[in-house]
C-alpha cells in the first residue's frame, strides 16, 4: 500500500507539472478544454512567448510529465503482476491512485490555484471577469461524476485486464 500512496503522489506531481507547462509556458488555448466555457470565450491568443524559450521549456516539461504518468501506470501494473495481485488488489490500487488525484485536483487546482491563488488569472487576466466571485471550482458535477462513477469503473476494467496476467 505504501507504493500505491507513493505512486498517487507522483501522479499528482506529474499532473501539476503538466498544468504549469500548459498554462505558464506553452500558453496554447487548445490545452484549456476543461476550463469554464465563460473563460474560454475570453482567451486571447498568445503569439509572444513569456520569455525566450518558454514554449520549448513547456514542451519538455509536458513530455516529462506524461512520461511520469505513464511510469506510474507501468510501475503499478508491473509491481501488481510481480506481487500476484488479484482483481480486488489491482482495483484498490487503481481506485486509490485516481481518488487521491481527483481529491488533489478538486482541492489544490480548483479551490486553491483557481479560486484563491488566482494562478490562471495571472497568466490570462482577460478571463478574470468570468472567474470572479467563485468560492470553489466550476465543474463540481463533472468532478463528482469522475470521482464516483468513471474512475471506479475504469479502475475495475483495468484491474480485470491486469488480473488476467497474474
Amino acid at each position: 500500500m505504501l507504493l500505491t500512496v507513493f505512486l498517487a503522489v507522483v501522479f499528482c506531481g506529474a499532473v501539476t507539472v503538466l498544468l504549469i507547462a500548459a498554462v505558464a509556458f506553452i500558453q496554447d488555448e487548445r490545452f484549456f478544454s476543461s476550463a469554464p466555457k465563460e473563460a474560454c470565450q475570453l482567451f486571447l491568443p498568445r503569439k509572444k512567448e513569456l520569455f525566450r524559450g518558454a514554449r520549448a521549456m513547456g514542451w519538455v516539461l509536458m513530455i516529462l510529465s506524461l512520461l511520469m504518468i505513464l511510469g506510474v501506470g507501468a510501475v503499478s501494473i508491473l509491481d501488481g503482476i510481480r506481487s500476484g495481485y488479484t482483481f480486488p488488489r489491482f482495483s484498490l490500487r487503481f481506485v486509490t491512485i485516481l481518488t487521491v488525484y481527483k481529491a488533489y485536483d478538486m482541492i489544490f487546482f480548483d479551490w486553491f490555484l483557481l479560486c484563491r491563488f488566482r494562478f490562471f488569472q495571472h497568466y490570462y487576466p482577460e478571463t478574470a471577469p468570468a472567474l470572479e466571485g467563485r468560492t470553489y471550482g466550476f465543474n463540481i458535477g463533472s468532478q463528482l461524476l469522475k470521482l464516483l462513477v468513471i474512475f471506479p469503473a475504469a479502475s475495475a476494467l483495468a484491474a480485470w485486464i491486469c488480473a488476467r496476467f497474474t
